[in-house]
């Protein structure tokens, strides 16, 4: 139904058909925009889901050696182990723009180049397992970072496909129809201005065509009663 506020001129439909072609086009953008970031959103699940059965399966192996070891070691010394790490990580994030969604880009390196750092304790009074077990987790550490990164862009990219989706439907079921729906009723309108104005001029001869009429026949009846008197035919000019 056209809004009750709007004003049936040739200005505003010229503003309407504008923004009309406007919507039209960005429409077509914004699904072109929603099937791309459909399209790099169910690329991120699948990797996600390979990546995550990848890790879990890893945090399982850490989770087993470290079982093992704490059975085989006392949970003071455990504990004292794993008290001071010699080791430390610097995590630097970076953003890459997929589909204008800025999504987080995560690396990290250590302070040390040298692998027996990630054992921040001696080897004597340890186990083999307690070796595993922290091998393990540095190994799936990378990971474990990747996940979260693919994680988060996933979220993001979820989050604009649900937005862009909104806009996509407030558009092909809101405001399109809206505005097609003003345009033919102010082209309905200024259609029945025109014919008014036609049928009113219509109006406006016929009454100046009867006006002159009348006024024609009322000269000939004052020239047939002056002649009438006279006796004489009146003179043809």
């Amino acid at each position: 139904m056209a809004s009750t506020t709007i004003n049936p001129t040739r200005q505003e439909l010229t503003r309407l058909k504008g923004r009309l072609k406007t919507a039209v086009r960005g429409h077509k953008l914004l699904k072109d925009k929603r099937d791309e970031l459909m399209k790099q959103f169910l690329d991120v699940v699948r990797e996600n889901r390979a990546l995550r059965q990848k890790v879990e399966e890893a945090l399982m192996r850490a989770h087993g050696s470290f079982t093992v070891a704490s059975a085989l070691m006392s949970a003071e010394m455990l504990e004292q182990s794993l008290l001071y790490p010699k080791q430390s990580v610097e995590l630097e994030m970076t953003f890459q723009n997929i589909m204008s969604v800025n999504v987080p880009h995560y690396q990290f390196k250590t302070k040390s180049d040298n692998p027996g750092e990630v054992y921040p304790y001696g080897f004597a009074n340890t186990s083999g397992e307690l070796d595993d077990a922290v091998d393990a987790m540095a190994s799936v550490f990378q990971d474990m970072l990747k996940l979260a990164q693919i994680e988060k862009t996933s979220q993001l990219l979820a989050e604009e496909i649900e937005k862009t989706r909104r806009r996509v439907n407030a558009l092909e079921y809101v405001k399109i129809p809206e505005m097609e729906e003003n345009i033919r009723y102010i082209s309905m309108k200024l259609d029945e201005n025109e014919r008014s104005n036609t049928i009113r001029l219509m109006k406006v001869k016929d009454m100046l065509l009867k006006e002159a009429i009348e006024d024609r026949r009322a000269e000939d009846a004052r020239a047939a009663r002056t002649f009438g008197a006279s006796g004489e035919a009146p003179q043809e000019v």
